[in-house]
């Protein structure tokens, strides 16, 4: 469709690429190649900061003749690119994507649809590798948020608090508490966290209305 009407698609691979979804960008799960691939976090693995965007030869041909109107002070710094390469080799010689994408279909992907059967307060888990979303509602039937968009709630505070008690950050947003572990989390600390996350859904449960 992009490519009928010429509209430039671009791929947001800042939180989901470099290995998250068990591959190394979540475009490489469906059959598409972008225009533009944006990308930061991950390439580092957070410890410098660094971001980029990828562009398709056809976008790049756009400055064969003409200089690219942009750039900052410190871009292509030595330090962040270094910490870049770095991260990249890493994570190819200990197989991280591929872990990534095991833990994912076998360990993490199953023990949290496990969860959302035993939980009423769980409305939706969706996922793929270690980057996951689990929904929480009031209601299942009307899927009403645990926390409306944009804010929180008595409930979601409670949830959250349940979750630290119990020995587990939680990275929560609005309603939803995200799973987004390292890409070289073992079987057995995925464990551990759907049993902390486990006990903190019960909390949830008790402010499920029907």
């Amino acid at each position: 469709i992009c490519d009928r009407y010429g509209i430039v698609f671009i791929a947001d691979e800042v939180m989901a690429g470099f290995g998250r979804t068990g591959e190394w960008f979540a475009i490489d799960h469906f059959d598409v190649v972008p225009d533009l691939m944006t990308f930061a976090k991950g390439v580092t693995s957070g410890y410098v900061p660094l971001g980029g965007v990828a562009i398709s030869e056809e976008i790049a041909a756009t400055f064969a003749d003409r200089a690219y109107p942009g750039g900052l002070t410190y871009s292509g710094h030595p330090l962040a690119c270094a910490a870049a390469v770095a991260t990249i080799n890493v994570m190819e010689d200990e197989g991280m994507v591929a872990n990534a994408d095991r833990i994912g279909a076998e360990v993490l992907g199953p023990g949290l649809h496990e969860l959302a059967k035993r939980h009423p307060s769980v409305g939706e888990v969706r996922g793929l590798g270690v980057f996951w979303a689990i929904e929480l509602v009031a209601d299942r039937k009307t899927r009403e948020p645990l926390a409306p968009y944009g804010g929180s709630s008595p409930a979601m505070n409670a949830v959250i608090s349940a979750c630290k008690s119990g020995g587990l950050l939680p990275f929560a947003n609005f309603n939803r508490i995200h799973a987004v572990p390292a890409c070289n989390i073992s079987d057995a600390e995925v464990a551990e966290g759907l049993a902390m996350l486990d006990k903190a859904l019960d909390v949830a449960d008790t402010y499920v209305t029907a």
